[in-house]
């Protein structure tokens, strides 16, 4: 037992020989340094990095922010960028090489492959969640099956939330950290407002139930950046 708890423990950084802080260097070559070490942390990671685990590997008093930022401003003018996206930070390519790439080497492999239908209720999802199939069929006016709802669960882009207090108690239906990836949304903040699109006469439950979906959502899972690290 201690034999395997001292192997775990092998790979594993030592927080007390890591240096965080690096006081021995000059405030220019320190910044530096850390936005190196952040910057190769989420160039490494397979799925966003948040702030909490870059903090780990800089100074205590550092804003991983400011580093972001001063990151982002020398990736200006290159073809990938440092996005915010599900919480954290993801290297990707920019949009506009979208087309370039697919020609290249084909497809996002990671991009769900979605239907208008399912972008249109992956939507209703997005924004009235969380919500029960029924009144997904009642908002549609029709009916939202079964093998449906699967298909989006196991693509993993919802999972069920809580129970309806409504008779039956029902599933609820709620986007994933995956809806997030692949729409490039930080949070579920960063949806378009629908009262804003619908006072200004850019949406409406009757222009979304004919299929007029908002072109910056109902492309983005096909113009997205791609992963660095794929």
């Amino acid at each position: 037992m201690a034999e395997s708890v001292r192997k775990r423990s092998a790979g594993l950084p030592n927080d007390h020989l890591f240096d965080r802080e690096l006081d021995h260097l000059p405030p220019e070559a320190r910044w530096r340094e850390w936005m190196h070490r952040v910057e190769a942390t989420i160039f490494a990671a397979s799925e966003p990095v948040g702030r909490e685990t870059l903090a780990r590997i800089v100074g205590k008093s550092c804003s991983v922010d400011l580093l972001i930022d001063d990151i982002r401003e020398e990736l200006r003018g290159r073809p990938y960028d440092l996005v915010a996206v599900a919480g954290g930070w993801k290297h990707l390519t920019r949009p506009a090489y979208a087309d370039a790439i697919r020609r290249a080497v084909g497809g996002n492999e990671r991009a769900a492959d979605l239907t208008q239908s399912e972008v249109l209720v992956l939507m209703c999802i997005g924004y009235f969640q969380p919500i029960t199939r029924a009144e997904l069929s009642s908002f549609f006016g029709k009916e939202i099956s079964r093998d449906f709802i699967g298909h989006l669960r196991g693509a993993g882009l919802i999972a069920s939330g809580p129970r309806s207090p409504t008779p039956g108690a029902p599933y609820t239906y709620v986007t994933t950290k995956e809806f997030l990836l692949e729409f490039g949304l930080d949070t579920l903040r960063d949806l378009p407002d629908f009262q804003a699109l619908e006072d200004a006469g850019l949406l409406s439950k009757e222009r979304l139930l004919a299929g007029d979906t908002m072109p910056e959502l109902a492309g983005a899972h096909q113009n997205a950046g791609v992963d660095m690290d794929e």
